[in-house]
């Protein structure tokens, strides 16, 4: 796998993982496997919403300028928009806040058949509250069994979740943040706020390590993926999404299948009544 796969608790060092791996691949190479996991992609997503049996949750965290947006619109681009969405999530309004912190989450949960990315998450009452000491420490501690508790909920209802971690250097960031200064088609991004997050990296990096250190579990891991690298990225991204679906594609075509024998004979009962008619055969 292309990603590190986090399934269990336990401490991990983000400076160990190579924010520039590329996995031995060239560009063209990975591109051309993009597109082929991204059909595979595409097909069983369309089986799972047919199927209706299982929902797929994606949640997408990472610094600023390491590809939660790019990522989803190219690797979530390749499914039907029928049964797909994004739910970001920013500052949260009054209403929200008046609330306990899962409840704007719950919310945007994806029903059966549904796939939904989220853009940021959960995780911000971990990361940004725990860095800029918004609660106090006994509050957000507090909230890593909150959210095993309401993502192992999740997985019970059929939810498939998956955890993403993009994992982007400093210097690459930097280089990023610099290139929408120059780049109109980006310039809507621009936000002096990033740049003052970079001030806290290191208080970032703890938090994402216990985050994911202490939330990861067999029905919701955690990937760290190295996103120095946009084509490496969004390919690592598009074979974790295909390994999570492809278990699932038997059950789903017995479902399926079952469905389309009760189907036909409904319409052949109409037929047998006249009600409609037979299709014609064709030549």
């Amino acid at each position: 796998m292309l990603a590190d796969k986090i399934d269990k608790p336990g401490s991990i060092s983000l400076n160990k993982i190579a924010t520039d791996r590329t996995g031995g691949l060239v560009k063209e190479k990975a591109q051309k496997r993009l597109a082929s996991l991204c059909e595979e992609l595409a097909a069983l997503q369309e089986l799972m919403y047919a199927a209706s049996m299982n929902s797929l949750l994606v949640v997408m965290q990472g610094r600023d300028t390491s590809g939660k947006d790019g990522s989803t619109d190219d690797v979530g681009g390749a499914m039907n928009p029928v049964g797909i969405r994004s739910a970001s999530f920013k500052v949260p309004t009054p209403l929200e806040a008046a609330h306990d912190f899962l409840w704007r989450i719950h919310a945007e949960a994806p029903a059966k058949g549904e796939v939904v990315f989220f853009n940021r998450s959960h995780y911000e009452d971990v990361l940004v509250t725990r860095v800029h000491d918004l609660v106090p420490k006994k509050v957000w501690e507090k909230r890593y069994d909150d959210i095993r508790a309401f993502e192992q909920m999740l997985a019970e209802n059929g939810t498939l979740i998956v955890k993403i971690y993009l994992h982007i250097s400093r210097d690459e960031q930097k280089e990023r943040l610099l290139a929408r200064e120059s780049t109109p088609e980006k310039a809507w991004k621009l936000n002096p706020e990033d740049w003052k997050e970079r001030a806290f990296w290191d208080q970032y990096t703890d938090a994402y390590e216990d985050a994911i250190g202490k939330c990861a579990a067999p029905r919701a891991p955690w990937y760290v993926i190295p996103a120095d690298h946009k084509w490496f990225r969004n390919l690592a991204l598009a074979e974790i999404l295909v390994e999570i679906l492809r278990p699932h594609k038997k059950g789903w075509m017995v479902k399926l299948d079952a469905l389309e024998k009760t189907q036909r004979a409904a319409l052949q009962q109409l037929r047998d009544a006249g009600t409609i008619e037979s299709p014609k055969a064709k030549k």
